[in-house]
């Protein structure tokens, strides 16, 4: 099952996140080497918000990557949800 993490970023995010982001890419290869984490990105044109998707039998890797990202902790980001999604292709 796959699990998608949505993120609602603030204003100015790309130039705010600077201090942050080796910390939060240290993140995302972590989940993504342990395979709980399939793939990750920040939207453009606006640059409001990004998606990460996880694989996993619950949302906990999602839940558990918010609960250790600097972005989160730092304010970045204004709101944040889980789905689940039904692939149907790959």
């Amino acid at each position: 099952m796959y699990y998608i993490l949505f993120y609602r970023t603030v204003e100015n995010y790309i130039e705010r996140r600077k201090p942050f982001r080796e910390e939060h890419l240290g993140l995302i290869r972590e989940f993504l080497n342990d395979g709980r984490l399939f793939m990750a990105g920040a939207l453009a044109e606006p640059a409001d918000g990004a998606v990460l998707i996880f694989r996993g039998d619950n949302p906990q890797a999602a839940h558990d990557f918010v609960s250790r990202d600097p972005y989160v902790k730092n304010g970045l980001i204004t709101e944040w949800s889980v789905r689940p999604w039904m692939v149907v292709t790959s």
